[in-house]
């Protein structure tokens, strides 16, 4: 198939150029009023304009420690571990992520924190609509070993390799450690999100098995990154655990290694609007699997409060 025929009606087409370009975002940031939800008017359009959020102190000290209880429970078994969701570091046994947190199966703690109201509610706010868990992970830097997340708009390979049509998603990464200036955290460019980089090179059969470790394909190249951080700057998504980031699909962000002996980990939520499913994926290979982009359990996210003395 001619794949740049294919991609005629896309709107934001990528890895099928052989230059890298910029692409005018058409999509709305925020969809929802202050009246719809908890977020103020101020936080809204600070959203709107950063195109991300950080809220300190959102999860108290005993939540903390119950989702860190959870997380050291699926970190510590060998079934775990071996399971086509978990993730190690490309050049030791470290689990460097674990997909699909959300689902029972692997996780009836972290499926209840999926539907906590706090969160649920905020993103569906900033997304005008139900939502549902488009992926969920828990992402770990261990000390010494914790390898970089290479600079990536999080939308461009949603769209390419999953199917995601519009912007219409918005993650909640939920400190579990004390995230340090100097631990990797997590880094977002300003206002990067109103622009679409259009990225180079042809996606293989079967990408997410290696660029779940390194991505080297779907990240944009160096001259418009120094566009980016030259006209917006890098902001550090840090603070004390307990502290949440919203941030809005196409926010170009990235982090470096860890090589500080404290480790890191944050727990993802991706809220995808339900108006916004997955379609067969732009860039003409077959979808990646459920644990990473879900097709099959797109049911809207039932909020309710959660009591995390139970765990």
């Amino acid at each position: 198939m001619n794949t740049e025929l294919a991609n005629s009606n896309d709107l934001y087409p990528s890895r099928v150029k052989p230059q890298p370009e910029f692409l005018d975002r058409t999509d709305p940031v925020v969809y929802g009023s202050p009246q719809a939800g908890p977020l103020t008017a101020g936080q809204l359009n600070q959203f709107e304009r950063d195109g991300f959020l950080i809220l300190p102190a959102f999860f108290s000290e005993q939540e903390i420690a119950a989702c860190n209880a959870e997380l050291a429970r699926l970190r510590d078994s060998d079934s775990t571990r071996k399971c086509p969701e978990a993730i190690v570091e490309p050049d030791c046994d470290e689990l460097r992520s674990l997909f699909a947190i959300h689902q029972p199966d692997i996780s009836p703690f972290f499926a209840e924190v999926a539907r906590d109201a706090r969160i649920a509610s905020m993103a569906m706010q900033i997304l005008g609509s139900e939502v549902y868990i488009h992926q969920s992970r828990v992402n770990l830097k261990p000390g010494f070993a914790g390898r970089e997340f290479y600079w990536h708009s999080d939308f461009e390979t949603w769209h390419v390799e999953d199917g995601m049509p519009r912007m219409r998603a918005v993650s909640c990464s939920l400190l579990l450690t004390d995230n340090y200036e100097f631990n990797a955290p997590l880094m977002l460019v300003p206002g990067s999100h109103q622009k679409y980089v259009s990225c180079v090179g042809e996606t293989p059969e079967d990408h997410y098995l290696t660029s779940l470790q390194k991505q080297e394909l779907g990240i944009p190249d160096q001259d418009s990154l120094h566009e980016l951080v030259n006209q917006h700057g890098i902001i550090q998504g840090e603070g004390p655990a307990g502290t949440l980031v919203l941030f809005d699909c196409n926010t170009m962000h990235g982090s470096n290694g860890n090589i500080t002996p404290f480790p890191r980990s944050n727990l993802f939520f991706v809220y995808n609007s339900i108006w916004n499913q997955l379609t067969e994926p732009f860039g003409q290979k077959a979808p990646r699997p459920e644990f990473i982009a879900s097709r099959l359990h797109c049911a809207p996210v039932s909020q309710r409060a959660v009591d995390y003395s139970l765990q």
